[in-house]
């Protein structure tokens, strides 16, 4: 995959909600280094909660694959803190990431409301803490994503970029959130663009899909390596 990111012409691959990554050796993290510097790619890391031991474990593997930059998020299935105490680990860790040069970002979820993060983001008031922007997350809390694009502007550190469409159900009852290619769905990428201004800021964008089951790996695999193609080119067109 690294290679692949190579061959697309990019220069950033984000490892993320992979928690595999936990269980290599130094030797094989070594190996994955080494691929990434050889194709000439930056490693970003991601997973999933504030924990203090968790983010001091992806701190180390952060500086073992020579990367920069850690995703998460507030929230995992079996720990859910609040403002308070998100902020209270966040306080003890964020120096942590800074002396080592390394920043983390924390996404956009349904599950913890924009403001509430931006609270708590608010409180450290940091450089190297800041907000993974990814406003499809956000729709099943009915916040629309224009709104969240605003308000997180000033925060992003890294951007999540996929598209979304409702889809009604079949027999017309209910709908359904898919994922579908850049251009063709609800996200206003030009408006979010322009409002972040990533390549101005430094800030990395990073292609994602919510891409539907097709029935079978292959079928799966091959469509989402044409949504990938053309997410880029899109991407590259905007810029």
């Amino acid at each position: 995959m690294i290679k692949q990111t190579r061959d697309l012409g990019l220069s950033v691959f984000q490892i993320c909600d992979y928690p595999e990554i936990e269980t290599l050796s130094d030797d094989e993290l070594a190996a994955v280094r080494h691929a990434a510097d050889t194709f000439g790619v930056q490693i970003e890391l991601g997973t999933r909660g504030i924990q203090l031991a968790h983010l001091r474990t992806y701190l180390g593997l952060a500086g073992k694959l020579g990367a920069t930059f850690v995703r998460s998020m507030i929230n995992t299935a079996n720990h859910r803190p609040s403002a308070s105490e998100a902020i209270d680990v966040l306080r003890r860790v964020v120096p942590e990431f800074a002396a080592r040069g390394a920043t983390i970002g924390l996404e956009t979820y349904e599950q913890v409301r924009t403001d509430t993060l931006l609270d708590v983001i608010g409180a450290i008031d940091d450089a190297h803490l800041g907000v993974v922007l990814d406003p499809a997350n956000c729709v099943a809390a009915l916040e629309l994503p224009s709104d969240v694009i605003r308000k997180c502007a000033p925060y992003v550190v890294n951007l999540h970029v996929k598209d979304f469409a409702f889809v009604r159900a079949p027999g017309w009852v209910g709908f359904s959130l898919n994922g579908c290619p850049l251009g063709e769905g609800l996200l206003d990428y030009p408006a979010m663009l322009d409002q972040v201004r990533p390549d101005d800021r430094g800030i990395n964008q990073i292609v994602e899909h919510w891409l539907p089951w097709q029935g079978n790996y292959e079928l799966t695999s091959r469509e989402e390596e044409q949504w990938t193609q053309h997410n880029v080119d899109i991407m590259r067109s905007t810029r």
